[in-house]
């Protein structure tokens, strides 16, 4: 990569060749500022999430379909579970790399689930309590749906989503998709 003081348009076509689409490029860049709008916690970051959304929708509807962007794998799944209905798609078979704070995503990593929209979910997706002033949204980053604090306690590293850090998932996906961490006494 071209050193700090190359022109931004070299700097931009550098970045811009590391991706294979826009759909690839728009989908590394909302994975990324999610990560940074979900350590906010502000309204701001859920306008930010949905304008990002917006956007990725808009190009990627314009965008032709590769056989890159088609599902390789699907996250495990369960016939009865309303919480198993959306397909994962994978990433590809290269590593990508956002650009913000080292933020790479390894070879075979999938795209995480499509996020259901703040404005589209008025209660826990678990329990059905409603949200309020209180009672906040929480988006489990393993498979997108929304729930209240108390149906999304738990944290776990999403390698499989080029996340290796813990991030908040839904009691659902802790116990039944995602294998327990090794402890260390």
């Amino acid at each position: 990569m071209g050193g700090q003081h190359a022109t931004p348009g070299v700097r931009y076509s550098e970045l811009r060749s590391r991706y294979s689409s826009t759909k690839d490029m728009l989908h590394t860049l909302f994975v990324c500022i999610s990560g940074v709008a979900d350590q906010l916690q502000t309204n701001f970051a859920s306008d930010l999430r949905s304008i990002l959304k917006t956007v990725f929708k808009i190009v990627a509807s314009q965008a032709e379909p590769s056989e890159d962007d088609l599902c390789a794998a699907e996250a495990p799944h369960l016939a009865d579970c309303p919480l198993c209905s959306s397909p994962t798609e994978a990433a590809g078979d290269r590593g990508w790399d956002c650009g913000f704070h080292g933020c790479v995503f390894p070879a075979g990593t999938h795209c995480r689930p499509e996020w259901v929209p703040d404005s589209a979910c008025s209660q826990c997706s678990a329990c059905r309590s409603p949200f309020t002033l209180l009672r906040r949204r929480h988006h489990c980053r393993s498979c997108g749906k929304i729930f209240c604090a108390r149906c999304s306690p738990h944290t776990a590293a999403l390698p499989h989503y080029g996340q290796p850090k813990p991030v908040r998932v839904c009691t659902h996906c802790y116990t039944t998709h995602l294998s327990p961490a090794p402890r260390s006494w």
